[in-house]
């Protein structure tokens, strides 16, 4: 068994880690990030991505920096300590330069200003604040008192509702599609300023909830919205990238 930590006479090794880890549900996450990782690394040196020994110099340079390996006696004694030859330190700097040099590619400012052209309604934005109820007849009388007078929303979010977000007079905030349950998705994008929309049971059926639309953006390609197509980018690639092998599980 090859040991890991020693807490006084127990020895813990790698094998009991990873059944910790399965047992916890965090193995497969590590399994999954280090797969789409390899699967990024091997595209780019398919595509022929470049990386120069400058570049590689240069951020040995800062992982040494970050952890204070000022000279090279240092270094040489933490990759001892960690079990890691200089071969597999440069190999693992280097493919870190094709994971960044890889999405740097696949997520250009080009390819986010063509996906945000071809999907731009998905970034539409809107403010809403809602009251949460937990029956249906609350709910209903409290819709009827809405409509007689919207502007008690905020008052009466404090009063009733059983939400978090009562001490703010039910204020949710800005909420991109996607956000809401389909079907109360698609009244409240359509609903103007100042509607109040439900009240709408929740899919678990233990809750009533009533809508109010505060505000509409119309979407831009801001950071916020740029950041999500990066995101979107990426994990759609990596999504194509899985199809083109085996990947089995053991």
């Amino acid at each position: 068994m090859q040991a890991i930590v020693r807490i006084d006479d127990e020895v813990i090794g790698i094998e009991q880690f990873v059944r910790i880890w399965k047992l916890t549900g965090q193995f497969e996450s590590l399994v999954e990030q280090f797969v789409r990782d390899r699967l990024t690394v091997r595209a780019a040196k398919k595509q022929g991505v470049r990386i120069a020994p400058e570049e590689i110099q240069e951020r040995a340079d800062r992982y040494r920096r970050l952890r204070g390996l000022h000279r090279a006696a240092d270094t040489n004694r933490y990759l001892d300590h960690l079990g890691v030859s200089l071969d597999e330190f440069e190999s693992f700097v280097t493919d870190d330069l094709y994971l960044e040099k890889m999405m740097e590619r696949v997520c250009s400012p080009q390819a986010v200003e063509r996906y945000f052209a071809a999907h731009s309604p998905r970034f539409d934005a809107i403010e809403v604040s809602h009251i949460v109820l937990d029956a249906e007849g609350k709910a209903k009388e409290m819709m009827s008192v809405l409509r007689e007078d919207p502007e008690s929303f905020a008052e009466m979010a404090r009063e009733h509702s059983i939400a978090g977000t009562r001490a703010s007079g039910g204020v949710i905030g800005r909420v991109l599609r996607g956000a809401l349950k389909t079907d109360v998705e698609a009244k409240v994008f359509n609903a103007a300023v100042g509607d109040v929309l439900g009240p709408f049971l929740s899919g678990d059926r233990s809750f009533y909830e009533i809508f109010m639309v505060t505000a509409k953006h119309p979407a831009t390609l801001d950071e916020d919205t740029a950041a999500e197509i990066r995101r979107l980018l990426r994990e759609e690639w990596l999504a194509a990238r899985a199809q083109e092998h085996v990947i089995e599980a053991r």
